[in-house]
């Protein structure tokens, strides 16, 4: 016990473990991640409905959405993205790790007719003949992916995109890391019993690196039958390390913002967005 104790306290190397499969592709865990998605109020696996609908107007506005312009949307869930924007007349491509947000999103697109490619594949292993105007990437995923991820993805939106073609995503900041304490956390049924129908022991390590500027909330799950460890990396960039990794692979960085709605950029936000061009 004191061994296994020992294990679930103890720091693994950054980005050392990848584990999107467990709470993406679960059949329990996929149900609740996809309620959360479709909660209107609450900012969890998606943003608040309100600000999703102020979003994409400032997205249709300053990218002169309209008639065949193509745009991906790299981790779409349930859509709520993607449908949106292909009610404004733009043809939309939508990748998810989740098959019940994609299925989720199929029958909203069918039912309303719209002009949505539904793809229920890991977005680093998506490949396509289509280019796009725009791709876009929000609710921080590209802080969950390790610098090796990261490098690929943004290779593979380069030669995604048309020529001067653009990607917005955002980030976590400094302030998000600074803000963060290190915890260790056990509880019975864990998150109300987000990860199991049947009762489970659950731990919640949190663990800073001061050195990389990543956080990692690290929950062990043990159940009568399995024990489980999912690892849920948090890169944080300033401004300077994400225009790096952008230049790095071909792009300029041509505005920032404090989200995906347009708000000034401000060097206080627990969040940062940015418009970044293909070069």
């Amino acid at each position: 016990m004191f061994e296994q104790l020992e294990k679930i306290n103890t720091a693994p190397k950054p980005f050392e473990f990848y584990t999107a499969a467990d709470l993406w592709t679960d059949e329990y865990t996929s149900e609740q991640m996809l309620k959360f998605h479709l909660d209107a109020g609450i900012d969890a696996s998606s943003r608040n409905m309100a600000f999703i609908d102020r979003s994409v107007d400032w997205i249709a506005s300053h990218f002169d959405i309209g008639t065949k312009k193509k745009i991906a949307d790299f981790g779409c869930g349930p859509g709520l993205y993607a449908a949106r924007l292909a009610r404004r007349h733009a043809v939309v491509t939508g990748i998810d790790f989740s098959k019940r947000s994609i299925q989720y999103a199929q029958e909203i697109a069918n039912r309303e007719k719209l002009p949505i490619n539904y793809v229920n594949r890991n977005y680093l292993d998506f490949k396509t003949d289509d280019r796009f105007h725009l791709i876009i990437m929000i609710m921080c995923d590209f802080c969950a992916l390790s610098p090796v991820q990261r490098k690929k993805i943004l290779s593979r939106f380069h030669t995604l995109l048309e020529p001067s073609g653009s990607v917005l995503l955002d980030v976590y900041s400094l302030i998000s890391f600074n803000e963060k304490e290190e915890k260790a956390l056990y509880e019975v049924n864990l998150l109300n019993g987000f990860w199991s129908p049947h009762k489970y022991y659950g731990f919640l390590n949190t663990f800073k690196y001061e050195k990389e500027k990543v956080i990692l909330d690290k929950y062990t799950i043990i159940e009568a039958e399995r024990s489980r460890t999912i690892y849920n990396w948090f890169q944080c960039f300033s401004p300077e390390s994400l225009e790096k990794e952008f230049k790095d692979s071909g792009f300029v960085i041509e505005s920032y913002y404090s989200d995906v709605a347009g708000t000034s950029f401000s060097s206080q936000s627990r969040e940062f967005a940015v418009i970044a061009k293909k070069l």
